[in-house]
Order: structure tokens, then sequence, then C-alpha cells
């Protein structure tokens, strides 16, 4: 790490060069080439996915996306000769539109049933010719802007289904308030502007080349649109926070008395050489996902890794090519005259390993005094914060859960309103019959599904040879539980019921099918995916530190971190605690999706802090071999860093968490109550208790197992001489000990 940190410094401006050239061109070709965001996604071998695959080959026409235009009349009835004349002239100008396979009009024939029983409020069905993750934003966007039109005094005009949820606005706003919040703890914490502005520098150039990345991947793999605002939160996030640590370091060496190459050079290879690890550990982590084998999150996860890698790689090189142009100015004018008045020997800056008084070595103190009780507080803590999680519900959220200002959630309203809440959400059964026995078969199961329970409607809507298209309406919304239930009622016993004795094949499809089936899906491969990250990191903290115990320890954090996160998130948006408060739509179901991406990112996070807690401390045990010192001053001297740098990560993590975007929100909100947690909890209370109640034991490894591992130094604890930069002749060597 010293030879790259070297050569970046040495050819500062060509590094910097080499960056603005690199972010221009893959802004250019990404501008050339476009993004291809894909929102689809199936479970391959479900039965939602087989009936989407069988409507594909025998009725093309009912195999896109099916979505629709309500309106509703102040006064009057929608029959009333004005608003027909309006709404049929609007349906048939939508009717030419590209990618719309046809408009399925309440004023047509057999349209009775799309008009409410009062009259007041009324439908169309809007068929497009693809999924709605196929769709292009352009093709959406002419539909939404021609219903927008036909809007008057009186009459009201809405529009639901996924194509219009997944053409919303994006929350790009979020970026900018996360930066601005970072900006100003930065401010805070160094007290120069120079110094504030070399991080956010540093991670938005990151962030820009990892978007710009996702955008050429898009082209390669199935990646959803939200892959680029899901990378920004994380890349952020972690790209302020590692050169957070690099800053503060060079800033130290720097009032240490070296000299600006000397001490960015030292803060890259500790720091930055923390950095690499951390972000290497969030980026297999998140890769992990890999083992799930859905292509919705395959996408997902790489394009976050890119987005992490990029930021890894501007703190290892972008940074200290910046540390080295501006030199001794990344220190405040107050600390840059108090080091010119310093004697000229070296001077020894106050850190982790000195017996300073300063706040946080009062504190690790008091921990190394009364670790048991310290550890049983915390530990409560945190497992009253889990306890929610025991009633954790998984599914996929409905559009009445988006923000009542929408139109999809004021066209779910409308519509369950005239029509029921289950009309929101109908199953599509696909039935294939080959002879009479078959067709004998299935027009006795439409007969029979009326009668099952929690069923408000059946109707065929297309017939193609044997192949026939049956509407079934529930009686309850999409996410509700009985929905779910009606699904699995269906599958289980009515209709291998009908099919019995007969060739007859009859596959249970629609987007409430579709997402029952990934929630089922994700929940059983869940414990292996679990298995897999907790293993990862074990692994790599084992490698890193030599021990068995501090892994251990980290990976039970890890848990509880995880357990307490999903109990805060539960009680916010399961229970509405957090909805209703700040006004984000109704209680719902935590997103199926949710834990297998965000428990990555979660370990990968954890075990950030966890890689600067304690290599600080190895690094005094490897001086000192006096288990209880060294914990103290790796604690002194990381606490601050670490909680000013989680309270950053936590202010771009709350700015996505107020977005109008529901799966951002539970992202921001988890993400900030789990690093919210793990820096002020678990990193300065509990994790350092349990080292000091475990003692010698916490360095302890089998020799076997010793010999067979790789070395892999994180933080090195070489002497390093302080120079005073105006004399350099006539060094005084000392120990560097600095963050």
């Amino acid at each position: 790490m010293s030879a790259i940190a070297r050569w970046c410094i040495r050819y500062r401006f060509a590094v910097i060069a080499a960056w603005v050239i690199v972010l221009i061109g893959l802004s250019a070709l990404a501008q050339a080439v476009k993004s291809d965001y894909n929102n689809s996604f199936s479970v391959p071998g479900s039965g939602s996915t087989t009936a989407q695959q069988l409507l594909a080959r025998t009725i093309p026409s009912q195999s896109g996306d099916s979505d629709t235009i309500v309106w509703q009349v102040r006064a009057g009835t929608v029959r009333n000769l004005a608003v027909v004349a309006r709404m049929s002239g609007v349906l048939n100008r939508i009717s030419k539109f590209p990618e719309v396979a046809a408009v399925t009009s309440p004023y047509g024939p057999g349209g009775g049933g799309q008009i409410s029983h009062d009259g007041r409020i009324a439908y169309a069905t809007v068929g497009f010719t693809k999924p709605s993750g196929s769709l292009i934003a352009a093709d959406v966007t002419r539909v939404l802007d021609a219903a927008d039109a036909a809007r008057e005094p009186g009459l009201e005009v809405q529009l639901g289904g996924q194509a219009f949820e997944n053409n919303k606005p994006s929350p790009s706003a979020s970026s900018a308030v996360g930066v601005l919040a970072a900006a100003i703890v930065l401010f805070i914490a160094f007290g120069s502007l120079l110094a504030m502005l070399l991080p956010l520098v540093t991670a938005v150039a990151g962030v820009t080349g990892g978007l710009m990345g996702i955008a050429l991947l898009t082209h390669v793999m199935n990646v959803v649109t939200l892959a680029p605002f899901l990378g920004a939160l994380i890349g952020l996030g972690v790209g302020i926070d590692y050169a957070l640590f690099i800053v503060t370091r060079h800033r130290r060496g720097l009032e240490a008395g070296l000299t600006p190459e000397e001490a960015a050079v030292t803060a890259i290879d500790t720091s930055g050489r923390a950095a690499l690890f951390a972000g290497g550990t969030v980026c297999v982590c998140m890769l992990g996902i890999l083992v799930l084998g859905f292509s919705f999150l395959n996408g997902l996860a790489i394009a976050c890794a890119l987005t992490v890698a990029c930021t890894v790689l501007a703190a290892v090189t972008l940074l200290p090519a910046l540390l080295g142009v501006f030199g001794q100015r990344v220190l405040s004018g107050r600390q840059r005259r108090r080091l010119s008045a310093q004697p000229e020997a070296a001077v020894k800056v106050k850190g982790e390993g000195e017996a300073g008084r300063g706040a946080w070595t009062r504190w690790a103190d008091t921990v190394q005094r009364r670790p048991a009780a310290l550890a049983a507080v915390a530990a409560v803590v945190m497992l009253v914060l889990a306890l929610p999680v025991l009633h954790l519900r998984l599914a996929i959220s409905d559009q009445g859960n988006d923000p009542a200002s929408s139109t999809t959630r004021q066209a779910y309203d409308l519509l369950a309103k005239g029509f029921g809440p289950g009309f929101n959400g109908p199953l599509v059964l696909v039935a294939q019959a080959s002879s009479p026995a078959d067709t004998a078969a299935l027009q006795s199961l439409v007969t029979r599904l009326p009668s099952v329970g929690d069923v408000a409607g059946v109707k065929t809507i297309a017939v193609a040879g044997g192949t026939r298209v049956i509407q079934v309406t529930p009686r309850t919304s999409p996410q509700d539980t009985a929905t779910y239930a009606l699904i699995a009622a269906l599958r289980d016993r009515t209709i291998p019921a009908a099919e019995r004795g007969t060739s007859l094949r009859v596959y249970v499809g629609g987007p409430s099918a579709t997402l029952a089936d990934f929630t089922a899906a994700v929940s059983a491969k869940f414990p292996w995916f679990l298995i897999t990250i907790i293993g990862l990191s074990f692994l790599l903290l084992v490698v890193a530190f030599r021990s068995l115990l501090i892994p251990a320890t980290a990976a039970v954090m890890n848990l509880l971190a995880a357990a307490a996160s999903f109990g805060v998130l539960t009680a916010f948006f399961q229970w509405g605690w957090g909805t209703s408060a700040f006004g984000m739509g109704a209680a719902s179901p935590v997103e199926a999706f949710l834990p297998v991406f965000m428990l990555p990112i979660l370990f990968g996070l954890s075990t950030d802090y966890q890689v600067f807690l304690v290599s600080r401390i190895n690094e005094e045990w490897v001086r000192n071999r006096d288990n209880g010192r060294a914990i103290r001053a790796g604690q002194a001297g990381t606490a601050r860093v670490i909680t000013a740098a989680a309270t950053i990560m936590i202010c771009v993590f709350v700015a996505f968490a107020v977005t109008n975007n529901l799966d951002l929100a539970e992202f921001g909100v988890g993400l900030a109550a789990a690093v919210a947690l793990d820096a002020f909890i678990l990193r300065t209370i509990l994790v350092p208790a349990i080292m000091h109640i475990s003692g010698n034991a916490n360095w302890s490894l089998p020799g076997w197992l010793d010999r067979r591992l790789p070395r892999l130094t994180i933080e090195p604890g070489e002497e390093i001489p302080v120079l005073r930069p105006h004399k350099p002749a006539n060094p005084d060597p000392r120990i560097l000990m600095i963050l």
C-alpha cells in the first residue's frame, strides 16, 4: 500500500487527471448507449412463472402488463354523455400508442362490470405488449400524459398498476441531501473547509464511477431501476467513511511532524489498508446474494458491489493524490499556527495509546472497570429492540402503501371503494385443456371457484385454442395474508382436485401470485444465504486477526444488530408507528427482498467498524501483549472517529428514508438504525466489554490453523520516524501512535 500511495502522490496531477478523464469517458459512454434497466423478476419453476411463459407462447396479447385508468365523477354518473365522450376519446387515443396491445373500455360491449354499482366510478384496462419491467419509460409516460389531460373540475382521473408504479419520479434529491448533511458533520469534526471537502470529493468520484458502470452493466445482465439509488446510498455512506478514516490519520500525522508525503503514505498504509479490507468485506458479503439464484437480486448485488469497489479505489488512489496537492492545508488555520509555534523537535500527538484524559479515554476506563454490568445493560437494550422481530411478516407491499398524493395510491383507493380491495390484485389462472375431458374438468373448476373462500368474482378474459385465461378476484387486498392463503388453497386443494384423472393443467399467475412465489422462494433459501454471509465474514476476520473468539464475537454482534434493526423496521413499517407519524403511507409488511439485501450490507458495515476498532486494539496487543491496555487504547483512539463516521452514514441513510419510495425508505430506516446501534452500543460498549471479560483468549488460535492461514496485515504497527518538516536534517525518531 505504501508503494501505491507514494506513486499516487509523486504523480498526483496525472492521477487526478486520469480520474477526471475516466469519469468523463464513462459518463459519455453511458449517455451514448443509454441504460437498459429491467424491473421484471420471476422465480424459475414457480407456478406464476409457468403461467407467464404459457401466456407469452399461446396468447401474447395477454402476456404483457395490465394496468388501469380509473375515473370518478363528483356529481351525476360516469354514464353522463359529456364524461363518456371525453373518456372514450382519451381511451381511443391511448389504444393507438406504441406498446399498447389493447384498451378495454367500460363503454364497450360487456363493459358494464367496469362501472361501480353507484355509477360514480369506472375503470378501463390498458394492456401493454410487454411486462412492466420490460417497458421503457417513454411508452408509459405517453399513457400517463394522455390520462392526465382528461382531468377537469368534477372529473378525477388516476392511474394504477405496476407499469405506472415503476414510472414514479426518482428520489435523486436524496443523494444531495445526504451529501449536505455529511458535509456539516465533517466540518464540525475537522474545523476545516478543505478537510471537509476531500472525503466528499473522493466519495462522489467513486460513486459517480460506480453509477456509470451500473448503466453499462444493464446491457449485460438484468438490473432493476432501484440499483443506482441503492448503490448511491451505500457508496456515499462507505465512501465518505473510508475517506474520513484516511484523512483523520493523515491530519494526525501532520500534527505529529511528518511531511505531507509521509503523513499521506502512513495514512494509506494503515487506515487505507483497513478501508481496502473493509470494502472488500462489504463486496464479498454483497456477492453472497448470488447463492440465492435470483436474477432480480443478482444484478442489484453486483451493481452495489461495483459502486463500493469504485469508492474504495478512489480512497486509495485519488485521495492520496489530493492530499499530496494540498499538503498541510488540510489542517485548520489554528492547527497550522500551533504546529508552526512548536519547538523544532518532533511533536508527539496524543493518540490511542496515551493516557490522555479525553471523554472517550474516560469512557474506555469505565468499560474496563465494569465490563460485566455494562455488557449486560447493552445486551438488554439490543434484545428489547429486537423483540418486535418475532412478529415480522415478509411480503410485497401493494400500492395502497404509496404516498397519499401519488396517482397509484389514489387509483388503488378508487378501485377498492368502487369494486372491493381484491380488485387491485386479481389472480390469473392459465389453463391448458387438450381433450373433451379436460374441457369438462375446467368448466367444473370455473363453476366451483366462486364458492372458494375469499373469492369475490370469476370471469374468463381470453380463449385461444386449448388455452383459457380466467381472472379470479379475491375479496382481500394483494398484501393481505388472506390473499396469500387463497393462492395456497387454489394450488394445494382446489386446482389439484379438478386436474385429478385428466391431463388438464392450471397455473396460478398474476402479480400477486408472482410476489407470493418470490416471498416463499426467498424464505426457503434464506437460511443457506445467512450461513454463507456469516461464514464468509467469519473467515475473513479469522485471517485478519489470527483469532477465533474475535470473529465469533463479531458474528454474534452482527446477528444481534440485524435482529434489533429488523425489530425497528417491524415497529416502524409493519406496525405503522413510524409511517403514520411521518406521513409515509399506511402500515405495510416488510418487503420480502429486504432481508436478503440488507443483511449483507449490514454485515459488511458492521465488519467495517469491527475492523477499524479491533485492528487498532491488535496493534497495541502486538506491541505490549497487555490485553486490558490494548483494548482501552484501541477503544479510546477509535471511538471518536467511528462515531463521527457512523453519524455521517446515518445522515446519508436518513436522507434516503424520506423519499416517496417505500423500498428505499425501508432500506434507509433499517440501515440507519443498524449503524446507530452498532456504533453507539456494540462497538463502544458491548464488544470492548466482552473482550475485557475474555482476556487473553481473544488472541488464541490453534497452532495448526495458524500455520495454514495466509498472512494478512490490516494496520501495521511499525515504528515511524516523526520529523519536523522545516528541519529534516536532524530527525528525532519517535513511535507515532495515531489513528
